[in-house]
């Protein structure tokens, strides 16, 4: 009877460490089926993965106004977009940071920011901040590579936009470009994970 108590408080103690030990390998893995969400624009709409009917695809970013790896990387956002939308895989920007924390994150600042940059994909609020940990996302940016199957869209690639944040000239490792081109191309992406750099999401 000992014994049987004894197994009964260790499965106990397992089974509440299990869903209660967070580490930061928490969130999607490489495989792994991406949920959909609702998330509001900057144009007052909601956007959903679903909206884009005609998609192969989707690069989720998990970005910013206020980190300066975030604002060094615009650019390179809104060429990825311009280069991949058309082709099946949109860029689907998601500001994940606390506006309380950070009020130059908040929507009205995305707004401006987005119009002063001449943003062409949707720039989405994480409001109430509950997809960013979903998908794991700790730095702005960080970034999702999905791919729209039968089964649903599943993560390709997660890390990096590429390997210099400080210039894109001296860029010599385009991580989001080879697994979208892979992709496209039926082809397997070779770099599946990268270290994302960039400035700790505001809780």
């Amino acid at each position: 009877m000992k014994n049987l108590k004894l197994l009964a408080v260790v499965l106990c103690v397992f089974t509440l460490s299990a869903f209660t030990t967070i580490t930061d390998g928490d969130g999607y893995k490489v495989g792994d089926v991406a949920t959909d969400f609702s998330l509001e624009n900057i144009d007052g709409k909601m956007v959903s993965l679903a909206d884009y009917k005609d998609a192969k695809g989707y690069i989720v970013i998990f970005t910013c106004n206020t980190c300066p790896y975030a604002v060094a990387y615009e650019d390179r956002i809104e060429a990825l977009n311009k280069k991949y939308a058309d082709k099946g895989y949109p860029v689907i920007a998601i500001m994940p940071n606390n506006t309380d924390v950070k009020p130059g994150d908040n929507m009205e600042a995305m707004q401006a920011r987005a119009k002063e940059k001449g943003f062409t994909f949707p720039y989405l609020m994480d409001k109430g901040q509950k997809i960013y940990p979903q998908y794991g996302a700790t730095k702005t940016p960080h970034v999702y590579v999905l791919e729209k199957t039968k089964k649903g869209n599943v993560v390709k690639y997660i890390g990096a936009i590429d390997n210099n944040y400080k210039d894109a000239a001296a860029v010599t490792e385009t991580y989001t470009e080879d697994a979208v081109d892979a992709l496209l191309n039926g082809g397997e992406v070779k770099t599946k994970t990268t270290k994302a750099i960039g400035c700790s999401i505001k809780v």
